[in-house]
């Protein structure tokens, strides 16, 4: 197979994907999903007229007064009595205007001796320090667009709109598989030969900004009937990732693991540096990505490829990440045939590309807090050029 531009890749692996079922969750469940579809208001934001400021409630054409105080409206209160001319309420912040009424005197700038008020300021307008009805949002209006992500503020949002469930897709199941007769759990000893595995608990780390569940396998060693019997155990899941084993050598059994369980493999080789070997298909109901196996480039497309996927079967509307430019602080040299996605981090005069960019420079990846997106073919880059970044 030829090596397949990123963004072709992602396409790919987007069309082999369904949505996840639809639920209705209490708002509580919902923080961090993605609403499958669009949120009208049920009620009127505010209810009605609202006081902004603890004052009094008067008309404003009769300023500077006097007015005679005859009722006290709070928050948590209905509708008030209409106030006759020259009469005056009483008020708190939240608290709804009564009929009459058009605008607040704020409490530093009344004077009052008994139920006789005055006002000492300037004068005011109708409307002054009120929250008009449905100033914030009125009964019907679209309040969150399907695709979008329940965040505090959007669920902040959609319970004054009068909700308190809402639609969204199941969350995915996500089973990852580490493979290598090397590896070792974390924590292990690790006598000369051995490795900890670092991936999956990089990759749950990963996750976590997402509401998922994740699956862990284990250590799968470098076997074909093993490999066979663990991605038979994952099939239930969504999404199923393995890492290490998915390049040529004669230790990578992945692939034809993968074959032999029944899987239809759609691409494998990404035009990208690091992160090559990644592949990707579908056994069954889930969908397959096979990473490689090293931690940064496991790091990087599991960033491209397996978070979209995550998000995309969500709901979201914005599954790819988001770039943004920004200037370098450091010089880059030209770029071969695949695209470079550099480690780096941002400075106070620019971006900075990480000491080394070596596959296995987990140390250097540790530092980064951005990826520099470098184009097959980029002439070498002074400091001072400006180009795209992948935060992370």
């Amino acid at each position: 197979m030829s090596l397949l531009p990123v963004e072709e890749a992602q396409a790919r692996l987007f069309a082999l994907a369904d949505r996840l079922p639809v639920e209705t969750v209490p708002i509580a469940q919902a923080v961090g999903r993605w609403l499958v579809q669009d949120i009208a208001a049920l009620r009127d934001q505010p209810w009605a007229d609202l006081s902004a400021m603890d004052g009094y409630a008067v008309r404003a054409t009769e300023m500077p007064g006097p007015w005679r105080v005859t009722a006290e409206s709070a928050a948590g209160t209905g509708f008030q009595p209409t106030l006759a001319p020259g009469e005056a309420s009483r008020i708190f912040t939240g608290a709804p205007l009564p009929p009459g009424a058009d605008a607040i005197l704020i409490q530093e700038n009344a004077t009052r001796d008994g139920d006789r008020l005055t006002a000492s300021a300037d004068p005011l307008t109708p409307g002054r320090h009120v929250r008009p009805t449905a100033s914030d949002f009125a009964q019907n209006a679209i309040l969150l667009d399907a695709g979008s992500r329940l965040g505090p503020a959007q669920i902040a949002l959609a319970v004054l709109g009068g909700h308190g469930t809402v639609p969204v897709t199941r969350r995915p199941r996500i089973a990852i598989l580490s493979t290598g007769n090397e590896l070792v759990p974390p924590g292990a000893p690790t006598p000369a030969g051995l490795l900890p595995s670092s991936n999956a608990p990089m990759l749950a780390a990963l996750l976590a900004a997402l509401p998922c569940d994740v699956i862990d396998f284990g250590i799968v060693p470098d076997d074909l009937d093993a490999m066979v019997a663990a991605l038979g155990r994952a099939r239930s899941a969504d999404i199923i990732v393995s890492t290490g084993g998915a390049s040529v050598g004669d230790h990578d059994l992945v692939r034809p693991a993968f074959v032999q369980a029944g899987g239809t493999l759609d691409f494998w080789k990404i035009r990208m540096r690091p992160g090559k070997p990644l592949m990707a298909g579908r056994l069954g109901n889930a969908l397959f990505l096979g990473l490689p196996g090293n931690p940064v480039s496991a790091f990087v497309t599991a960033t491209l490829f397996l978070l979209p996927l995550a998000r995309h079967i969500s709901g979201a509307r914005d599954p790819l990440p988001l770039t943004s430019d920004a200037m370098l602080a450091s010089a880059l040299p030209q770029t071969g045939d695949r695209d470079d996605y550099l480690r780096a981090w941002r400075a106070p005069d620019g971006i900075v590309s990480v000491t080394s960019q070596d596959s296995a420079a987990t140390a250097a990846m540790a530092k980064a807090d951005c990826l520099i997106l470098r184009p097959a073919g980029s002439p070498p880059a002074t400091p001072g050029t400006r180009v795209t970044i992948l935060p992370l």
